[in-house]
C-alpha cells in the first residue's frame, strides 16, 4: 500500500508540525510504501509575491523531516518542481476540471471571505486541488493521510478520477483512499492558532533557552491570581502542552495539583518547558548535523525513484489522450 504527502516549504517547522504531521508520518513509514514531497509549487499559491528562496527553505524542511525521524531509507523524499510530470498532468486535469467544482471548496470559500486571499485570489489559489490530485494520482497512492476536514479535497481528487475515466473510456489512475487520522491542533502560546505571523510558536531548532522563555509568557487560567487559587487547567494553554509533550502520569498529577491550588504556574510552565525541551534537542541536534551535500544527494535519489514512476504514468496518459 502506497501513501503519499507533503509539505509546503513556507519557514521553520514548530510544534504544531510536529504533533499534527511529523508524529504520524513516523508511524506510516513502518507500515506503508511513503512518498513524501516537499510542494514547493504548492508554496507558491499563496506565497507568490514574497520572493522566498524556495531551495533554501526546501532543504531546511528535509532537514528538519530527517531530525525528526523521517527515514529516507524507508521513505521516499522529494521536490515537486523537480519532477515536471507533476505540472504536465496538472495542465491535463486543468483542462477536464469544471470551475464550479473548484468553487465549491469549502477552504477556498472561506479564503474568499478574508481580504488578504481576496486581494490576490490568483487562478494558482483557485486551481490548488487539481495540482494537489496530480501530486497523488501520478504515484498511483493508494491512501492518503488527512483530517475531517480535507476530505471534501480528497472527494474532489476522485471526481476528477472518475471525470477522467468517463471522457478517455481508459481507467489509468487509482482512485485515491482518505486515510483518516486524528489530527491533534496544538494551539499557539497566546491561544490562537499556532502561527509565524502571530510569534506565537516554537520551533523545532529553538534552544532551550528561548523555549523557556516563550513557555514562560504563555497563557494560563486568567481566573488564578494567586498560587493557591484553584485552577482550570481546562482553559490553560500551558496545559494543552502537558498533554502533548508530557507524560500521561505527570499531566494527571499537574492537573490535580492545578485544581488543588498546590502548585504555581511558574513551576508548572518549568516542568513543561523541560518535557518540550527533551523532545526539541535531540532534533535541534540531530538538524545541525546533517549537511546541505547530504539533503542533497537525499533529493537525487528521491528524485530518480519518483521520476520513474511519474514519467512512467504520464507516458500511459499521454498514449491515451493523443
Amino acid at each position: 500500500m502506497r501513501v503519499v504527502s507533503g509539505m509546503r516549504p513556507t519557514g521553520k517547522l514548530h510544534l504544531g508540525h510536529y504533533i499534527g504531521v511529523i508524529k504520524n508520518w513516523l508511524d506510516l513509514q513502518n507500515r506503508y510504501e511513503c512518498f513524501y514531497f516537499v510542494a514547493d509549487w504548492h508554496a507558491l499559491t499563496t506565497k507568490f509575491d514574497e520572493h522566498i528562496d524556495l531551495r533554501k527553505y526546501s532543504i531546511e524542511l528535509l532537514k528538519e523531516w530527517i531530525a525528526c525521524g523521517i527515514d529516507p531509507e524507508k521513505s521516499n523524499l522529494y521536490i515537486q518542481s523537480d519532477i515536471k510530470e507533476h505540472a504536465e498532468l496538472y495542465l491535463v486535469l486543468n483542462m477536464i476540471t469544471p470551475v464550479s467544482w473548484l468553487e465549491r471548496n469549502p477552504t477556498y470559500k472561506d479564503a474568499m471571505l478574508q481580504e488578504e486571499y481576496k486581494k490576490k485570489n490568483n487562478a494558482g489559489f483557485l486551481t490548488y486541488p487539481v495540482l494537489q490530485t496530480a501530486d497523488i494520482i501520478l504515484y498511483d497512492a493508494d491512501l492518503v493521510p488527512i483530517g475531517e476536514d480535507q476530505k471534501p479535497h480528497l472527494e474532489l481528487a476522485r471526481e476528477i478520477v472518475r471525470h477522467f475515466h468517463f471522457l478517455y473510456k481508459s481507467e489509468v489512475f487509482k482512485e485515491p483512499k482518505e486515510l483518516l487520522t486524528e489530527i491533534p491542533r496544538l494551539p499557539g502560546l497566546d491561544g490562537r492558532k499556532m502561527s509565524k505571523s502571530f510569534n506565537n510558536a516554537i520551533y523545532l531548532d529553538e534552544s532551550d533557552k528561548e523555549i523557556w522563555e516563550k513557555v514562560r509568557k504563555a497563557k494560563t487560567d486568567p481566573a488564578r491570581i494567586k498560587k493557591t487559587d484553584p485552577g482550570h487547567p481546562e482553559v490553560c494553554i500551558v496545559f494543552e502542552y502537558h498533554k502533548a509533550f508530557s507524560s500521561p502520569e505527570e499531566v494527571k498529577e499537574i492537573e490535580t495539583a492545578c485544581k488543588e491550588g498546590s502548585i504555581g504556574c511558574v513551576e508548572c510552565k518549568k516542568r513543561c518547558a523541560a518535557n518540550i525541551k527533551k523532545v526539541v534537542e535531540p532534533i535541534r541536534e540531530k538538524k545541525e548535523s546533517l549537511t546541505d551535500d547530504y539533503i542533497l544527494d537525499i533529493i537525487n535519489e528521491g528524485n530518480k525513484k519518483a521520476k520513474e514512476i511519474a514519467s512512467s504514468k504520464m507516458n500511459e496518459v499521454n498514449k491515451i489522450i493523443f
